[in-house]
């Protein structure tokens, strides 16, 4: 089983901590974001990794070399010279993908309680492309899906902006959920992928362009909860949720 961790991202939210600091290693809980999910990855049974680098990406490659990856294989794609946000980020790393395994594709400042074994199995009985996790949680920006649990668009509940163009919303017809940052995805999706005219590509975009092309469903786990450790505010509450996770294993 494979998987790609996100981990490229610049931190910004969490400046001045990462100023000095790649985001993935900020720690939590006494351990760094990065090593929170390649555990979980490793005890749900992925053995290959690919990890992408940016902002401080060396600092990242060390900590991997010095943890002898974690007992699995874990390989590096490095963006160091052009950050190529998450579709760019997949698209590069196409040949780490090749065959036909599905592949599940994890933010590293999400923490959750999802069964991963459990989601990839999900979407291994799907006809998706690509299936997203998403749940009911309160946000400004949900994904909507049709009651096929197909994607079909996107909205700003504070702005009212919608997409993709020509979008029209309609509550009684669409089912509004949030993104959790981690999906399924099979290599079915880099035929579409790889006439997209950008290397550097935001992966919601993509999807909400392709809707109509690809077949994009959603899984909506039982009692799903998820920490966003990517801002402060959350970061300040990961503690306490990690402790609240172990005390119901």
């Amino acid at each position: 089983m494979k998987a790609m961790i996100f981990a490229a991202g610049l931190g910004t939210r969490l400046k001045p901590l990462t100023n000095h600091t790649p985001k993935a290693l900020i720690q939590v809980g006494g351990i760094p974001m990065l090593q929170h999910v390649i555990l979980k990855l490793k005890e749900a049974g992925f053995t290959e990794l690919v990890v992408n680098i940016h902002h401080l990406g060396e600092q990242i490659s060390d900590f991997l070399q010095a943890n002898g990856n974690f007992g699995i294989s874990i390989h590096i794609s490095d963006e160091r010279n052009e950050l190529l946000d998450t579709g760019g980020g997949i698209k590069k790393a196409e040949s780490f993908f090749n065959g036909n395994e599905p592949f599940l594709v994890h933010n590293v400042d999400i923490l959750s309680n999802v069964n991963l074994t459990s989601f990839y199995n999900f979407h291994s009985n799907t006809s998706n492309d690509v299936s997203l996790l998403v749940s009911k949680r309160d946000t400004n920006r949900y994904l909507l899906f049709n009651s096929n649990n197909h994607l079909c668009g996107w909205i700003n509940t504070m702005t009212g902006e919608t997409k993709p163009q020509n979008f029209i919303y309609d509550k009684e017809k669409y089912h509004p959920y949030a993104f959790s940052g981690i999906q399924m995805v099979s290599p079915s999706i880099f035929r579409t992928m790889n006439d997209y005219p950008y290397n550097r590509f935001s992966i919601t975009d993509f999807y909400l362009q392709h809707c109509k092309d690809l077949q994009i469903g959603c899984c909506v786990p039982a009692d799903f909860r998820m920490i966003d450790i990517g801002k402060p505010e959350t970061l300040a509450c990961a503690n306490q949720f990690l402790n609240e996770m172990e005390s119901k294993v």
